[in-house]
């Protein structure tokens, strides 16, 4: 018997340079597009879409956060639902799912608006079945829906070099890849509402494994006295370093010996909440991910006070401070 698979649609582009805009092809248009989140993801993806000629209104529950983009010549609403006044596409993109209810159902929320053939392009990272919800009551009101979660972070956001990761209908996506295609260089729709946030889901969790796995080997160089710097260094030319090891490792030596990094590309807080996604889509399909499991329970202890705002690769930091403490407190 021959089993028959659907060739998923993929838009690939060359990796960019930062700052380097790609010159419009055939057909690309400006576009008013309603921007709905300007944190630093969203703050990236807006000046992105503005540097692409695109006409941008911006709303966020901190007005003083859309002010990156105001001094840059966007508008700027009241309400969520106000982004649909004069825009055919709005772009969502917040912290989790709790902050995603409140855009959409809240007073004056997203769902307050007219959607009639109107465009909704969800880039939160959130759980399935929320995504799923919400394409119901788009489409019900009239509208299109796309979920397209994004990997990668403030600077491949800014110069168009995300990876985008789609779940939605074949004519959905069309409508939104001109869009998105200016913000991924690779692009792939993976299925229908809700494969996209489980493929985010699913590239996020070896990272987020790595960087407690990391704090834990690292743990074990400093009871030998191994230099930290020459521990990072064979760390990184070894096969113990993710593709994203290298550039971190110097962060974490200089987390463990108390000078802490003055930019985060991705927070602790947000670890602790994707991992918490990863282990609640596993458990809602019949399965454990024991692994993740108990990088979420780090993930979660580390999450608190000022460490909660830290970037989220310091977690190898937190954890080898931890293990010294520990080391400490039974005099070895």
């Amino acid at each position: 018997m021959h089993t028959s698979f659907a060739i998923p649609e993929r838009v690939t582009s060359m990796v960019r340079e930062p700052g380097a805009a790609r010159e419009p092809s055939h057909g690309e248009l400006s576009v008013k597009i309603g921007l709905c989140g300007t944190g630093n993801m969203g703050a990236a993806i807006g000046a992105r879409l503005m540097e692409k000629r695109h006409k941008l209104t911006v709303w966020n529950r901190t007005t003083r956060r859309t002010k990156i983009l105001t001094n840059e010549g966007a508008a700027r609403v009241s309400t969520p639902a106000e982004l649909f006044y004069e825009n055919q596409v709005v772009i969502n993109i917040t912290i989790d799912d709790k902050a995603v209810k409140t855009v959409y159902e809240g007073r004056d929320g997203l769902f307050s608006g007219n959607l009639k053939g109107k465009l909704i392009i969800e880039m939160s990272t959130l759980l399935p079945e929320t995504t799923r919800r919400l394409e119901e009551r788009v489409r019900a009101a009239g509208g299109a829906f796309v979920e397209c979660p994004v990997g990668g972070s403030i600077v491949p956001a800014r110069s168009g070099n995300l990876i985008g990761m789609a779940g939605s209908t074949p004519a959905a996506f069309k409508r939104a890849r001109p869009i998105l295609d200016q913000l991924c260089r690779r692009l792939d729709r993976v299925g229908t509402v809700g494969a996209g946030n489980t493929m985010k889901l699913a590239i996020n969790l070896p990272l987020l494994a790595y960087w407690e796995a990391l704090g834990e080997a690292i743990s074990l160089t400093e009871t030998a006295g191994i230099k930290r710097a020459l521990a990072a260094d064979i760390l990184a030319d070894s096969s113990g370093a993710a593709k994203v090891g290298p550039a971190r490792l110097p962060w974490i030596m200089d987390a463990i010996g108390g000078k802490f990094p003055k930019s985060t590309s991705f927070q602790m807080s947000g670890g602790a909440k994707d991992a918490t996604q990863m282990v609640a889509l596993a458990r809602a399909n019949g399965f454990e991910v024991p692994v993740i499991d108990a990088t979420r329970k780090s993930y979660k202890q580390a999450a608190t006070g000022i460490w909660a705002h830290r970037d989220f690769a310091l977690l190898s930091a937190w954890r080898v401070l931890k293990s010294n403490k520990r080391k400490t407190e039974n005099g070895r």
